[in-house]
């Protein structure tokens, strides 16, 4: 059975243009997955505390109170086969309540590792990931981005690489606006599900 997790960033939670289209693409796509739901924008993480910092350079730190809640986001992470992040564009980046859980989840010796060369290398296997992203702009390549490389680069420093993005524009010019952009995403993301769903099925048969 597939174990979906699906995560919303937006002041706006469950209620999100981006959380209610992975809601439906879901039923739609994968209607028999088990379903973790979890609102971070309307009832945002903690930020990281000086006792997680020190915990990371203090012998057997890692293991205490001070990372207990990166544990568990970090285990919710592995258990999933399908991530689905939503997401609003905030000042051309992620929100705050999107690097929070990052922040928690991106943990040296237990997400990634550092190799003789200094360089980070993934500790979590790869998995579908699927972002849904909401601006009130529709000036797509025409402002600065830096939410897409960021999240490519963050995530793929864990070991998640295959990730998919949408891109659901115009969320402040009016209903008729909103639904193109929600249409177009769908028919994005619908796509992409048949893709990954291929591409496992040949993984699995040893194709």
């Amino acid at each position: 059975m597939t174990r979906a997790l699906l995560l919303s960033f937006s002041p706006h939670g469950k209620a999100a243009q981006t959380f209610r289209l992975a809601r439906a693409l879901l039923r739609e796509q994968a209607p028999a997955a088990e379903v973790v739901e979890r609102d971070y924008g309307g009832q945002a993480l903690p930020p990281l505390t000086r006792e997680y910092a020190n915990a990371l350079t203090t012998p057997g730190g890692l293991s205490g109170a001070a990372t207990a809640l990166s544990e568990q986001l970090i285990v919710e992470l592995e258990a999933c086969d399908l991530l689905i992040i939503c997401t609003p564009v905030h000042n051309f980046t992620v929100p705050a309540a999107l690097k929070c859980w990052i922040d928690h989840v991106v943990r040296i010796h237990r997400s990634f590792t550092v190799n003789p060369q200094f360089e980070k290398v993934a500790l979590l296997q790869d998995r579908p990931t699927f972002v849904l992203v909401s601006s009130g702009s529709s000036r797509k390549n025409r402002e600065p981005d830096f939410l897409t490389p960021y999240l490519q680069a963050i995530l793929g420093t864990v070991g998640i690489r295959t990730v998919e993005f949408a891109y659901l524009g115009a969320m402040v010019r009016g209903e008729a606006a909103v639904q193109r952009s929600v249409e177009q995403a769908q028919q994005q993301l619908s796509g992409a599900f048949y893709r990954q769903a291929g591409a496992q099925a040949a993984i699995s048969s040893g194709a």
